[in-house]
């Protein structure tokens, strides 16, 4: 749409001077920096993966943070995973009522392995969890498998222990 012609002097300078400013910066834009950009929509964005926060040193405020950060998108993309795996057995049950114990016993198992490995990760955190208190949740776990087995396999006895006393 062409611009209107100017109603005084004035005004025509300025349209002038913007012309003279804002033209190279508009043309810049155009040909250079759009042909050259990658456009993700906003649901596709990809974040660069961060150190966790075992790499993290203790006084590293900024790592701290990127971890937590972190640590949220991975329990939101974890918590939509298993949102997933839910709907495709719930899915499955509607259509194939009154086979579906034997049809989507597969879809049950992958879900059930999904909410397992979940609940391993992110159970028993509460609402405030953070990147420390899952890593701690984690170092906890593997000190007490290595003492007493994988965990639900039941406490082993320990070798020297005298089965009389």
């Amino acid at each position: 749409m062409p611009e209107a012609p100017a109603r005084n002097p004035l005004e025509s300078f300025t349209n002038a001077v913007s012309a003279m400013i804002d033209g190279p910066v508009t043309w810049f834009r155009e040909s250079v920096v759009e042909p050259n950009r990658k456009n993700y929509p906003w649901y596709h964005q990809q974040f660069r993966r961060v150190p966790s926060i075992d790499q993290c040193y203790t006084d590293d405020a900024v790592c701290f943070f990127e971890a937590n950060n972190q640590f949220k998108r991975d329990k939101m993309v974890d918590n939509e995973i298993l949102n997933i795996l839910r709907q495709r057995f719930e899915d499955c049950v509607m259509y194939e009522q009154p086979d579906h114990e034997r049809k989507c016993r597969a879809l049950l198992d992958q879900y059930e392995k999904g909410a397992e490995n979940w609940f391993i990760k992110y159970g028993d955190l509460g609402g405030y969890a953070n990147a420390k208190t899952a890593y701690m949740k984690q170092k906890h776990r593997m000190v007490w498998e290595r003492r007493h087995g994988p965990v639900g396999t039941g406490m082993k006895q320990s070798d020297d222990a005298d089965p009389e006393h």
